[in-house]
């Protein structure tokens, strides 16, 4: 009967954490789901060709259709130019140590 506790318990502990993966992957699949009625929608309103359906699914399905995550990535990209900008100044003016820290610091809150 002991053996059968701790089976018990084990089982127990373990369902939450399957409920969660289940409902995740529902999630992910719904969100593909949703998002393949939505290109297709976009297709059948464009007047093309049913030749050309595929080309423009795979398009459309390729895009994140997320905005605030494409500006993100531009900000990302922005911060990573201003930080190499600012590290070739400091290279080129000889900077180091506690200078360069400084001047990295001042350069980058521009």
């Amino acid at each position: 009967m002991n053996n059968f506790k701790k089976c018990l318990v084990v089982m127990l502990l373990a369902l939450p954490i399957a409920a969660t993966s289940a409902h995740a992957a529902t999630d992910g699949k719904s969100a593909q789901n949703n998002k393949m009625k939505t290109c297709s929608a976009d297709f059948k309103t464009t007047g093309k060709d049913k030749s050309e359906r595929k080309a423009f699914m795979s398009e459309c399905l390729k895009k994140d259709g997320n905005p605030d995550k494409a500006a993100v990535s531009d900000k990302k990209k922005a911060q990573q130019e201003k930080m190499k900008s600012c590290n070739a100044d400091a290279k080129a003016g000889g900077k180091k140590g506690d200078d360069r820290k400084a001047f990295m610091k001042e350069c980058l809150s521009k």
